[in-house]
């Protein structure tokens, strides 16, 4: 395999991007004053409240685009988990894995991370006012990471940010069976296809909300991953980085003001999060690299932090709340991270050879 154009700590810094979205995201999208997201399904209302906020700006600006955009750190993981599996499983030095080794494996790294942080949010949640009220088939539909394929979603989930993990299974199951190893047109016919059943659905529709729960709704980042991994070999100049950067942050924010291009913004987010890393001076790429390296361990436990702080936010504090949250999240993650590191971890070559 020829070599690659991101680097370990470029990989690194990108996860940074990415969970500082997801958490920061997080934390301001459930603030009574922010303009919501359109994350799942496709809010006219929405895009006129980003609208009016960009036009008549605030001290609160800052809040409404983490608001509406922070949720794209989402398809910047998807990207670089393809990207990855590639990196380990289709070089010409990596052995073939078997499907059930392959799946046996990746669900046990996932479970591991998010099974402290699943337990501590529930003995958390059940000493707040008004704890959540999971139903009895809930828990283990967590556990085993098919509540994604439920109904009602929405609701069923909690803490929220954990549909991330069934999602990432799927995908998993779907490279190992229908992509790993295979002709570029494998992905491509996949991505157009889950595309297109997407763009019929209308954009409010619950259908649609079900889609994007799954890994119909991420196909587009996650087979871009595996495209860039295994094709992308030239090194743009760096005025052409300028000119991906700016264009990308131009086509964010244009594309998210119409459904049908809507579908394609996650697109644009990851090639300017690319130009940006690459573009950014050395010491910002360690910091950034450093925040990618928590990024499993922050990602677990904002949730903790976020349902404890927020409502300082909500009583008028809104950047202190903030800034206590981000505080803490990290002091947390750290910790997480300690107890992640004296947890028994899963080799795959220990596992079944199926």
């Amino acid at each position: 395999m020829k070599q690659q154009l991101l680097t370990r700590q470029e990989c690194a810094a990108l996860r940074g991007i990415a969970i500082m979205g997801i958490v920061l995201h997080n934390y301001c999208h459930w603030l009574y004053l922010a303009v919501k997201e359109n994350e799942y399904a496709f809010h006219e209302a929405n895009v006129e409240g980003l609208w009016g906020a960009v036009t008549a700006p605030s001290l609160n600006l800052p809040i409404h685009l983490l608001s509406f955009f922070g949720h794209y750190g989402v398809p910047i993981f998807l990207f670089l988990s393809a990207y990855g599996l590639v990196m380990k499983y289709e070089s010409a030095q990596s052995p073939r894995v078997g499907v059930l080794r392959f799946t046996e494996y990746h669900y046990l790294k996932l479970f591991k991370m998010m099974i402290v942080g699943f337990v501590a949010f529930l003995l958390l949640d059940s000493l707040m006012k008004a704890p959540h009220h999971y139903q009895e088939i809930d828990f283990p539909a967590h556990v085993l990471m098919f509540v994604n394929l439920m109904s009602d979603p929405d609701s069923r989930i909690w803490p929220g940010p954990y549909w991330f993990f069934g999602l990432l299974l799927q995908l998993y199951i779907v490279y190992r069976l229908l992509l790993y190893r295979r002709h570029w047109a494998a992905t491509v016919v996949l991505m157009l296809a889950c595309w297109v059943v997407q763009m019929v659905c209308p954009p409010e529709s619950d259908l649609l909300v079900r889609l994007r729960y799954n890994f119909v709704g991420s196909m587009v980042p996650f087979g871009l991953g595996l495209l860039y991994a295994r094709y992308c070999h030239w090194e743009p100049t760096r005025r052409a980085q300028w000119a991906v950067m700016l264009l990308s942050a131009a086509a964010v924010f244009g594309f998210s003001f119409g459904y049908q291009l809507w579908f394609w913004v996650p697109v644009f987010v990851i090639s300017f999060s690319i130009s940006l890393v690459k573009l950014l001076p050395a010491r910002v790429n360690s910091l950034l690299a450093w925040t990618g390296g928590i990024s499993a361990a922050l990602f677990v436990c904002h949730p903790l932090t976020r349902k404890v702080l927020i409502r300082i936010s909500r009583e008028g504090y809104t950047y202190t709340g903030l800034l206590v949250y981000i505080l803490a999240s990290v002091a947390l993650a750290l910790i997480f991270r300690y107890i992640y590191r004296h947890l028994p971890s899963a080799h795959i070559d220990k596992l079944s050879s199926k």
